[in-house]
Parts: C-alpha cells; sequence; structure tokens
C-alpha cells in the first residue's frame, strides 16, 4: 500500500450528517478543481458514517449525543494522515470548538468558507440576508456573528415556519425524498425574502440537495455552504502542494 506520505497532502471529511450531502460536497470539490486528468483531483479520503446519533435530537433534548462518534471519526482521519478536515454538517460546527480541540489536522469553519463566498457573490446594494438552516444551527448564531462584522443584517425563520417547512424539508432529503424537501425548503426561503432578504445563505448541506432536485427558482440567489467549503478545500491543497514543493 502506497503512504500518505508518497501522495502528499489530502482532504479528510468528517462525513455521514448525511450520507447524501457528503457526497455532494465531495462532487462539489471534484467541479471546483478543474482538473484535466486524474492525477490532479484533490485527494480525499471521507469519513461516511452515518451512524452518527442525530444532531438536532440531540440539542432538543431527544437524544444521545454525537460528540463521541465524532471523535472517532475525527481519530480515524487524523491517523491516516489528513492534512486539513472538512465537516459537511452546519449544525456539527456548533462543537467546531471541541472538534478542533480534538484533531490534530485543522478544521475549516463552513461558515467562514460561506461568509467569504457571499461577500463576493451578493449584490452591492444587498443589506438583509436570509439563513436557512435548522433551528439549531441559528440558535447558534455563528452565521449571523459573521454576517454582522460585514455590515450585513441577517433574517431568519420562525419557529412556526421551522416545525411546518424547514425541518420535514431536511428529513425529506435525508430519506431520499427530494423533490419533496426541495419544495419545502422553498416555502421556508420564500418566508424570508418575503420579509426583506435580498440573497440567501443555504447553511444546512441537505438544502442545495433539495433544491436542485426540485428545479428551485430560488437558486441563483442563493450561496451554497457546501460549494464554499468545496472552494476553500481546493485552495487549502493548492497552498499546500505549492508548499511542498518548496521545501523539497
Amino acid at each position: 500500500m502506497t503512504g500518505t506520505a508518497e501522495l502528499g497532502p489530502f482532504v479528510g471529511i468528517l462525513g455521514g450528517m448525511g450520507p447524501a450531502a457528503t457526497v455532494d460536497l465531495m462532487q462539489k470539490i471534484v467541479d471546483e478543481s478543474g482538473a484535466l486528468r486524474d492525477q490532479d483531483h484533490v485527494p480525499v479520503v471521507a469519513h461516511n458514517v452515518g451512524q452518527i446519533p442525530d444532531r438536532q435530537a440531540f440539542l432538543l433534548g431527544a437524544g444521545e449525543s454525537p460528540l463521541p462518534a465524532l471523535y472517532a471519526g475525527l481519530a480515524r482521519l487524523n491517523l491516516l494522515g489528513a492534512g486539513v478536515i472538512l465537516i459537511p454538517c452546519n449544525t456539527a460546527h456548533i462543537w467546531y470548538d471541541t472538534l478542533t480541540a480534538h484533531s490534530q489536522a485543522p478544521i475549516l469553519h463552513i461558515a467562514d468558507a460561506c461568509v467569504a463566498m457571499l461577500a463576493e457573490r451578493a449584490p452591492a446594494s444587498a443589506t438583509r440576508i436570509g439563513i436557512i438552516g435548522t433551528q439549531a444551527t441559528i440558535a447558534a448564531g455563528f452565521y449571523q456573528r459573521r454576517l454582522a462584522q460585514l455590515g450585513f443584517d441577517a433574517v431568519v425563520n420562525t419557529g412556526e415556519e421551522f416545525a411546518r417547512w424547514f425541518t420535514p424539508g431536511c428529513y425529506a432529503v435525508k430519506g431520499g425524498r427530494l423533490a419533496e424537501g426541495g419544495e419545502l425548503f422553498e416555502r421556508a426561503a420564500t418566508c424570508l425574502t418575503d420579509r426583506g432578504a435580498e440573497h440567501l445563505v443555504l447553511a444546512c448541506t441537505e438544502i442545495p440537495i433539495g433544491l436542485a432536485a426540485s428545479r428551485s427558482s430560488l437558486l441563483p440567489q442563493t450561496v451554497d455552504a457546501a460549494s464554499a467549503l468545496a472552494r476553500a478545500a481546493v485552495a487549502w491543497w493548492r497552498e499546500a502542494c505549492a508548499a511542498r514543493e518548496v521545501s523539497q
């Protein structure tokens, strides 16, 4: 077996939350790479294990903690020698600090990547940004804080909108009912645009899968956190490769 030292730096993905979102991120890394041959692609090792306990249920007091399973996944990726780790689950970033403390490899924060992309792509006149994500992600506030630093006001869903549209949409996508999930997500998103959101952050990695399946007309006015994370991963890998060449 060829050692990781010979292969050079690689990206680790702590996935499974859900599995389709992990595969979606991997495809986006492929798309972002601009590779013309196999050897030009970003090397990725994905820990796509869906048996991690439900993050939303735990935070609502109705399930077991996902942290032991997350720590185990991180340990496996670090043992393999990942140079950086991605987590294609926004809700899991509630534990970003403790996960980082359990990892030798740095973990790219999905909200940092997403807000950086938003700053480039949102209309110059935009002042109000809608955030579509789990109730736990919104309650944690890490997107709102980053948007406020850039001068944006955040628009978020109400408790009723989460219950009627967003949460059922999330579990529909996880259950393979992609178009149904996309239609529910679009209803949740429309509530935000109706309240003045001029651009939308897709702060849950199930959302772009659902909206693509339902062929949502809202997609052009969105920034997808998974796409942003893929772009950040490709940039990291290119920098790591350049640094390795200089040191050799």
